[in-house]
C-alpha cells in the first residue's frame, strides 16, 4: 500500500451519505379506526420521540396534536366505519414530523376545514378545533386531501430548541 488515504468500507456509498441517513429514524404503523386506537398512537408517537429527550411541555403538545389527527381520521375520516390509519413519525436531528393519513372519505374544502369552530358534526358534539390545536401544538401543519381519496396530515415540531 502507498501512502493513499483510504475510504472506509461503505457499499459503494460515502461515509457522508451513510452518516446523514443513520441520522434519520422513522417509525412506520397501521392501526383499525378505531377510538381506542388514539391513546395507542398518541403514547407510541411520544415514547418514539422520547430519544430528542423532549421538555414534558413538548411531550404533551405533540400527544395533543396526534390524538386531534387520529380523532379527526376516525371520525370524518371513515365517519366511524372500519379503515387503516397509517401513521409515520420520523426524526432528523431536532425535528420531529409526524404523518397521520387515512383512505376515507377526504375533504372537500380543505382551508374552510382549517378554519376555527368550523365542523361538520350536525350532532353539537364536536367543536370544530381540531385543526386549530394541531397548528396552536405543532410548528408547521399541512393537508392534503381530495374528496373520495382520503385525507394526509403532516406535522412537524423542533424539539429542544
Amino acid at each position: 500500500m502507498t501512502g493513499e488515504a483510504r475510504q472506509p468500507m461503505t457499499g459503494g456509498r460515502k461515509l457522508e451519505e451513510v452518516e446523514n441517513h443513520m441520522e434519520r429514524e422513522i417509525l412506520r404503523m397501521e392501526v383499525e379506526s378505531r377510538s381506542s386506537n388514539e391513546e395507542f398512537a398518541r403514547v407510541a408517537v411520544a415514547v418514539f420521540m422520547s430519544r430528542l429527550d423532549p421538555t414534558m411541555e413538548e411531550i404533551d403538545d405533540v400527544k395533543t396534536a396526534v390524538s386531534e389527527a387520529v380523532t379527526n381520521a376516525v371520525i370524518h375520516g371513515y365517519q366511524g366505519k372500519d379503515g387503516i390509519i397509517y401513521i409515520q413519525v420520523a426524526i432528523e436531528r431536532q425535528l420531529l414530523s409526524v404523518e397521520i393519513r387515512d383512505l376515507g372519505v377526504g375533504i372537500r374544502d380543505v382551508e374552510k376545514a382549517m378554519e376555527p369552530m368550523y365542523t361538520t358534526d350536525t350532532t353539537g358534539e364536536r367543536s370544530g378545533m381540531g385543526f386549530s390545536f394541531m397548528e396552536a401544538f405543532m410548528d408547521e401543519v399541512q393537508v392534503r386531501s381530495a374528496p373520495g381519496q382520503g385525507t394526509c396530515v403532516i406535522m412537524k415540531k423542533r424539539i429542544g430548541r
